[in-house]
């Protein structure tokens, strides 16, 4: 089974290399998520013997209910910097028409929908087997659902960074570090998915800019995981003990939690909202 050449950060199995027991799951990632990508965590999991079978057994049942409600609840409470809109206008005038404008939405969706339950699920695995589980307060409900079910639509292939003009490689780059305290090794997909406008990477580099600056994307990412172990903790009760040595696994959950899905959960909740209309109910689209 062969370790991706398409530029992943981490050594991670290509799904159109998958055979056998990994592909079978990753082709059950993608229909309990309703996502077209198993995301680089999942595939780097795939690398280490017997890690991707244990850890999406153990969270698939939170994936398929109980963590959907705390996903809804960190987007709820994540207080986003205000940013300018990012009009219609402003994206016709960058070249983006409607197809281009429907992918970009397409992977904001699926970007928006996963980060938030992966934080919560892998938050939930970390704090089981740190003896951090606690029971969950049945009281905080979500007021309104902004990680409802998305339409599956299949996204573009994952572009290497190789492979990209190098302008848009160290603007990829840059944009990977804001937000970012310590691991900048670990590019976000969501951007290398985004790369095929870079137009629209350049507008959200000057939204992202004087938030970076300023320090508020850094108390967003703080905010962020701190929500993600809270409302992980409450899950933590349903996650079964591991049948075998696995800090090896958690070391490589704990970096993947707190750097790149951290980090992303609140950019792209930022980023989403700036190319949503003025009612906050739905993107810009054509």
């Amino acid at each position: 089974m062969g370790i991706s050449d398409q530029g992943d950060p981490v050594s991670a199995i290509r799904e159109d290399e998958a055979t056998e027991t990994i592909a079978t799951i990753f082709a059950d990632i993608r229909e309990t998520l309703n996502v077209e990508v198993v995301n680089l965590v999942w595939r780097h999991l795939a690398t280490m013997p017997g890690a991707l079978e244990w850890v999406w057994g153990t969270l698939k049942p939170l994936y398929k209910g109980p963590a959907i409600v705390k996903a809804v609840l960190v987007h709820q409470n994540l207080n986003l910097p205000r940013v300018p809109r990012l009009s219609r206008d402003v994206l016709t005038a960058a070249g983006l028409d409607d197809a281009a404008l429907a992918s970009i939405f397409a992977i904001l969706d699926s970007y928006q929908h996963t980060n938030a339950l992966a934080l919560v699920c892998f938050s939930a695995l970390l704090a089981r087997l740190q003896g951090s589980a606690r029971r969950p307060d049945v009281s905080s409900a979500p007021q309104r659902n902004e990680v409802g079910p998305i339409r599956r639509v299949a996204l573009p292939r994952l572009a290497p960074i190789a492979e990209m003009p190098p302008a848009t490689a160290r603007l990829v780059h840059e944009l990977n570090g804001f937000g970012e305290d310590s691991d900048f090794a670990l590019v976000a997909s969501m951007y290398r998915h985004l790369s095929y406008w870079p137009t629209y990477l350049a507008l959200i580099r000057t939204l992202l800019v004087p938030l970076h600056e300023s320090g508020e994307l850094m108390s967003l990412v703080a905010e962020a995981r701190i929500l993600g172990w809270e409302y992980g903790r409450d899950l933590a009760s349903d996650v079964p003990p591991p049948p075998q040595e696995v800090e090896p696994v958690l070391a490589a959950v704990r970096r993947f939690v707190r750097h790149p899905i951290a980090r992303m959960t609140g950019v792209c909740s930022l980023v989403r909202r700036a190319t949503m209309d003025e009612s906050e109910s739905q993107p810009v689209r054509g």
